[in-house]
């Protein structure tokens, strides 16, 4: 049965006429044991059937059939919450501002519709629980496990890469000795990103008992493998091995300045050295980058701690130092320098720390942020560690932050009035429920319009006060 004949049945019907003579004779055998009307009504079935089955059109090869989209952990925004999200979404202001407003989402319990928003396959922002779609959109092929289940070595390559990180996150906080061994065991066997990626999450829980494995990493054929592996050892207290000639802690120790403090107890200082030209700043921040904690101060013949304690960070804010910290300084260094930085004032230094520190003392930066009025709590956009809706009303509205705000909006001058969209956004991003209520209302009383999309994260805030009856996950890496 060739289309043509098809059409010009088509054509006949479409005119009022019978078409049941210019029928392909097996079709005639089939309908002609009927009446007039009832042979057309056959005929008609048959060709109806041939359209739709017997000539679709065979898909492209290049077509790929996707498996279901998984369902997530969470359920996801109940349907009257949607518009909300949507408006919200749109006026976050940037990648960090959308992980902001998923992660609030999610801290209460639920994710987005996938017809409001979906994952690239290269996101690292989202929180965990949106990965199966992270490898939903990353893979052609079927999905497979959604890391809710124990990652082992039978089970290894059923995982994609998201949804594995999450499950050996998971592993390493419960049993760190067993997330190692699975490592060491499969680590290897991977390209050397998604190898990065894996031994990445031995930080988590780091300890003494994983120095044998990191050593051993010095002839990993990747060299950035090396490198973090030098950097984790380091946070461990670990000098760097490094070939004979090779020796760039040797050239950083060069650009800095040691002298002595003091009128009785002579103690010796350290800081950055002056410099000349922006060429030998750009040479000190990559040396920065490269070494390690560790080896600097044995440079100086002095300890991790004396080294830091001893290091004038008033001289730059700490912008040169604090980078090397971040990276290869152990867990009581981090914690020591950042409660430094935060009683000389907020340092935006100090922002680099922020990953290593733990919950209580992102939440004194904080505070610390808020009371540094607007500059400061600009200061938090790059903040995507802080657990989001946790901070309450008294915290947030007696804030110089707060009063600043409101100042701007009152404001005649176009210029303070446009800071106020960004503060409402990060507000709406710390505030529990009561709080984000009271914001809002203070807002529009201080004359910002009720309808403006900048209250959006607020009013959204203010409607998920309720969360369903699950676990709250855990949303950050």
């Amino acid at each position: 049965m060739e289309r043509s004949t098809l059409a010009a049945l088509r054509d006949c019907w479409m005119g009022g006429g019978a078409a049941f003579a210019t029928a392909p004779a097996e079709w005639k055998q089939l309908a002609e044991a009927g009446e007039p009307d009832e042979r057309e009504r056959m005929v008609l079935a048959i060709a109806a059937q041939a359209f739709d089955v017997g000539l679709r059109p065979a898909a492209p090869k290049t077509l790929i059939r996707r498996p279901p989209l998984p369902t997530l952990a969470l359920p996801t925004l109940p349907t009257e919450l949607r518009p909300q999200f949507r408006t919200a979404l749109k006026n976050v202001m940037d990648d960090r501002g959308r992980s902001r407003l998923l992660s609030l989402v999610a801290g209460r319990g639920y994710v987005a519709h996938p017809l409001d928003w979906m994952p690239a396959a290269s996101d690292t922002l989202p929180p965990f629980v949106y990965a199966p779609w992270i490898d939903w959109r990353a893979n052609d092929a079927a999905a497979r496990k959604s890391g809710d289940e124990p990652l082992t070595a039978d089970n290894w390559d059923e995982f994609y890469p998201a949804a594995r990180r999450v499950a050996l996150t998971a592993l390493r906080n419960a049993d760190p000795a067993a997330a190692r061994a699975l490592i060491e065991a499969k680590a290897a066997s991977e390209a050397a990103e998604a190898r990065l990626s894996i031994i990445e999450l031995l930080r988590v829980r780091l300890s003494a008992d994983d120095v044998p494995y990191l050593q051993s990493l010095s002839a990993d054929r990747s060299g950035k493998v090396r490198e973090l592996a030098a950097r984790l050892l380091s946070r461990l207290g670990r000098q760097s091995a490094r070939a004979e000639g090779d020796d760039p802690v040797a050239e950083l120790a060069g650009f800095v300045e040691q002298g002595k403090a003091g009128f009785i107890r002579r103690r010796a200082t350290f800081g950055p050295a002056k410099l000349t030209s922006n060429a030998q700043q750009a040479r000190r921040a990559e040396l920065f980058e490269q070494c390690s904690l560790t080896d600097l101060a044995a440079t100086f013949g002095v300890g991790e701690k004396e080294f830091v304690d001893a290091w004038q960070f008033d001289a730059d804010g700490g912008s040169s130092l604090v980078p090397m910290i971040a990276n290869t300084a152990s867990d009581d260094i981090i914690r020591d320098v950042a409660e430094r930085l935060l009683s000389s004032g907020l340092s935006p230094a100090l922002l680099t720390l922020l990953p290593r520190l733990d919950q209580a003392a992102i939440r004194g930066v904080a505070t610390s942020a808020l009371a540094g009025g607007l500059p400061g709590l600009h200061l938090l956009k790059s903040v995507d560690t802080l657990e989001p809706g946790r901070m309450n009303t008294d915290e947030l509205l007696s804030s110089k932050a707060f009063e600043e705000l409101l100042a701007a909006l009152a404001s005649t001058n176009e210029a303070e009035h446009r800071r106020a969209p960004d503060a409402l956004e990060i507000f709406g991003f710390l505030a529990d429920a009561a709080a984000a209520r009271a914001i809002a209302g203070a807002a529009i009383a201080a004359g910002f319009p009720p309808a403006d999309a900048a209250l959006a994260l607020l009013r959204l805030n203010m409607a998920l006060a309720a969360p369903p009856p699950t676990d709250r996950p855990e949303t950050r890496a």
